[in-house]
């Protein structure tokens, strides 16, 4: 009751006034717990404070942004207290006591700039916020970063997703598992567990790709009338002007002068995020102060506290680092003048998979420092490129749901054999020596289909001498965006196209003597992503309808992939 009370008072203040809807007293620390702040734009946003108790002096705050709803962030919070700094977490509209229908992306980066501008003005501020957090909270701190405010002096973005390019689409592919999360995360003021954990989600993706209905569909199949958050995705398949507003675009990067530690892991599925704000960072930036940790790690690993064995890979005892530590260590050197982080040697630092070592590098670039080229010859990955041209025929025939094809090999990392269902297959020649493959692998497809269009899986394997396979990386895109994510350029069917794939996923391994490089490459067509059937409308509205003619592709043998290598 006391709680609406306060509600219904705040409801009158203007924006810059803020109160507790409850002060409570946690271990050690002061908490303020449903705490309303209205914007710029007139709503409502939740926030929570935690102050050190006895502590009178003005401090840097630390500060996470979330659509996670949580009832136990009050811990995190608390642990920025115990560690010398105001804690404050701050939710997505219509989270927690927020009003209103949480949307995903689209306001964080307004709305976090009104938090810390009111978070600079209180009086126990010392006028300066740093950000932390992983995914999500990866992403609002970049959002925030959009338009700088002078109070934010450092971010240390983990595993951040950036929409429209990693999520709910890759290559500008829309993938069906984010479409569960939207529920997840508005389902109610929390978090949804029980629903998102249900198996409706892939009994749906099943019954929708069973039956060839078009993807915008989705939400329909459910009975539980629109998805506002979907919807507005599906409306935009082209990286456009709704996904640039979100975060930081181009030369907005030119503007962001403050530290920046970015942590993310080579299975991190937010890694393309993470490596896109990273790259267009030190393009745009004369100066960037931008620091990278990177090793063996997934999603949630790679934010905090590293699993010893990652989807049966029992990962170097070298990469075993407390990255949640480091974070910490890194605030204390912003804002308390004490030494950066000692692991931090240069300012890219990468662990080399079956080394048990870290590399320590001024750059993305120096990661490797020469380029293996194999050109997709005959099964065979031929380090020359052939003399005679020739082709490998494929046929995709979209209408026979009785057989799926997907790029989606993260459930473990090492396999006894490979499913390659209707996957070419190319392999190298066994190494001579040891090598080293370290960095993110391109190539250029040279094919004729009898289509406008398709979408396509590229996988890298290392074949080691045991006969097992070692997944390490992927490129998943859509062929009509291959040159830019923010135009469509259809395919002309019967023509030779040269189709370039560069936005994979970084990796770094030591190959064994003996060890295969293998490369699958195939044609998406599963539950788990919208499917592309070719015919030049947007894939959204495309039906099975639409696939009474089957995707005859020719494959030929001067199509190569770059591997870049640390010798």
């Amino acid at each position: 009751m006391m709680r609406k009370l306060f509600s219904l008072l705040l409801l009158c203040f203007v924006f810059g006034s803020m109160a507790s809807a409850q002060s409570k007293k946690a271990t050690g620390s002061y908490l303020q717990d449903s705490v309303l702040l209205k914007t710029r734009d007139g709503v409502f946003v939740t926030v929570m404070v935690a102050r050190k108790k006895g502590v009178t002096e003005k401090l840097p705050a630390i500060f996470q942004f979330t659509i996670y709803a949580r009832r136990t962030d009050s811990l995190k919070i608390q642990e920025a207290a115990d560690r010398g700094y105001v804690g404050v977490f701050a939710y997505t509209r219509g989270k927690w006591s927020s009003p209103g229908e949480p949307l995903a992306y689209e306001t964080d980066g307004r709305d976090a700039y009104d938090v810390i501008d009111w978070i600079s003005k209180q009086s126990w501020s010392d006028g300066r916020v740093g950000m932390y957090g992983g995914s999500y909270n990866g992403f609002t701190q970049w959002a925030a970063a959009k338009k700088l405010h002078p109070a934010l002096k450092t971010i240390v973005p983990s595993a951040a997703v950036a929409p429209g390019l990693d999520v709910p689409m890759t290559n500008n592919v829309q993938m069906s598992f984010v479409f569960s999360w939207t529920y997840y995360t508005s389902n109610n003021k929390f978090l949804d567990e029980k629903d998102y954990n249900s198996p409706q989600w892939n009994q749906l993706y099943w019954k929708w790709y069973n039956a060839g209905l078009a993807y915008h569909t989705l939400d329909s199949l459910t009975g539980r009338g629109a998805n506002n958050m979907f919807r507005h995705w599906v409306a935009h398949p082209t990286y456009d002007q709704y996904w640039q507003n979100m975060i930081p675009y181009k030369k907005d990067f030119a503007d962001i002068n403050i530290p920046v530690l970015t942590t993310t892991g080579y299975y991190d599925g937010g890694q393309i995020g993470g490596m896109y704000y990273y790259r267009e960072h030190l393009k745009y930036n004369a100066n960037p102060n931008h620091y990278v940790i990177i090793g063996p790690y997934g999603h949630f690993g790679s934010q905090g506290h590293p699993d010893s064995v990652f989807n049966g890979y029992k990962i170097d005892d070298a990469a075993r680092i407390n990255i949640h530590e480091i974070i910490y260590q890194w605030f204390d050197y912003i804002f308390k003048n004490k030494p950066k982080p000692a692991f931090l040697k240069d300012k890219f630092n990468f662990e080399v998979m079956g080394s048990n070592e870290w590399k320590h590098v001024p750059s993305l670039k120096q990661m490797s420092n020469d380029t293996l080229k194999f050109y997709l010859d005959n099964s065979r990955l031929n380090p020359v490129k052939p003399l005679k041209k020739h082709f490998t025929s494929q046929r995709v025939d979209f209408a026979n749901r009785d057989s799926i094809s997907s790029y989606y090999f993260l459930n473990q990392l090492i396999y006894d054999t490979l499913n390659t269902g209707s996957s070419l297959v190319f392999k190298s020649d066994p190494l001579e020596k040891p090598l080293t493959i370290s960095g993110a692998f391109s190539g250029v497809l040279k094919t004729i289909i009898n289509k406008k269009d398709m979408d396509y899986h590229v996988v890298m394997f290392e074949e080691m001498p045991d006969g097992k396979y070692f997944y390490l990386t992927y490129f998943m895109g859509r062929a009509s965006y291959a040159g830019n994510p923010e135009e469509r350029h259809l395919l002309k069917p019967g023509q030779m196209e040269n189709i370039p794939f560069t936005n994979s996923y970084i990796t770094s391994k030591q190959f064994s003597r003996s060890s295969r490089i293998v490369i699958l490459l195939n044609i998406n067509k599963s539950p788990f992503e919208q499917v592309n059937y070719g015919t030049g409308k947007n894939v959204s509205d495309e039906t099975i309808s639409d696939a009474k003619v089957p995707l005859q592709i020719k494959w030929f043998n001067d199509s190569y992939i770059n591997i870049p290598v640390l010798r």
